[in-house]
């Protein structure tokens, strides 16, 4: 199965050459792309910087905030790098007013997006799914009240105490990509304790069985790795080697 990168997993090196770290990670087999940002470059210079490297795009990360900035102007992005998947990586949800907003943004952009022909997903962390300061659980009120798809981060469904199979599995038909992340998941008993990231192969997260689960349900597998240990380029080569065994 194809493979993707989250290129927030290699900042740095973006930070210092795109067009370089692009050549990099695909000569370690990944077969396409997700982006965090495009650090200035040019949609004509990224689609030639693609080609080069052989990789497709399977998505943007783009902040809701972009998107009410420059609706159009994003759109003409990403169309004009042939990407077809938008994704929220985060909306405030930490009350039923932020919940409010979140449902109603979402609900209004979709079907705009739709009709440009891109698709609109929404990113999680761990937070979706404990209550927030009103007692909701924001992550019912996305199922419920919106039809916007999911990008399951398995790390972070596993960090809220979740089964990541089980989810994917749940909500098979709302589910198109995943992010294959590993590392140890916080102790909520403990105020100072915090998630850790780490390689894939490394941590605790059952990554295989999620592996072999999102390559039953079709879904686009995207690694990702946050901790640059002790770089970026180095975290994500680990784990393609890992994933290539």
């Amino acid at each position: 199965m194809k493979i993707g990168l989250q290129l927030y997993s290699v900042r740095d090196a973006a930070q210092e050459n795109y067009a370089w770290m692009l050549s990099e990670v695909g000569k370690m087999g990944y077969d396409a792309v997700e982006t965090a940002g495009f650090f200035g470059v040019s949609a004509e210079d990224f689609s030639a910087m693609l080609k080069k490297t052989g990789m497709e795009i399977w998505g943007t990360h783009t902040q809701l905030r972009l998107l009410e900035e420059d609706f159009e102007g994003i759109v003409a992005y990403h169309k004009a790098i042939g990407c077809k998947n938008l994704i929220f990586p985060h909306i405030p949800h930490g009350d039923a007013e932020q919940v409010a907003t979140m449902i109603e943004r979402i609900n209004h952009y979709q079907p705009l997006l739709e009709k440009e022909g891109i698709t609109l997903h929404y990113h999680n962390h761990s937070g979706e799914f404990l209550p927030n300061k009103d007692g909701q659980i924001s992550f019912d009120f996305l199922v419920k009240e919106t039809k916007v798809n999911f990008e399951f981060d398995t790390f972070w469904l596993h960090n809220a105490g979740l089964d990541p199979v089980k989810m994917m599995e749940t909500y098979r038909d709302r589910v198109k990509m995943i992010h294959l992340k590993d590392g140890f998941k916080q102790d909520f008993s403990n105020p100072e304790s915090k998630p850790r990231g780490i390689s894939v192969g490394s941590g605790e997260v059952p990554v295989d069985a999620i592996r072999a689960k999102a390559a039953e349900l079709g879904m686009l597998v995207i690694v990702e790795s946050e901790d640059l240990d002790p770089c970026g380029l180095e975290e994500v080569k680990r784990c393609m080697v890992y994933l290539s065994k």
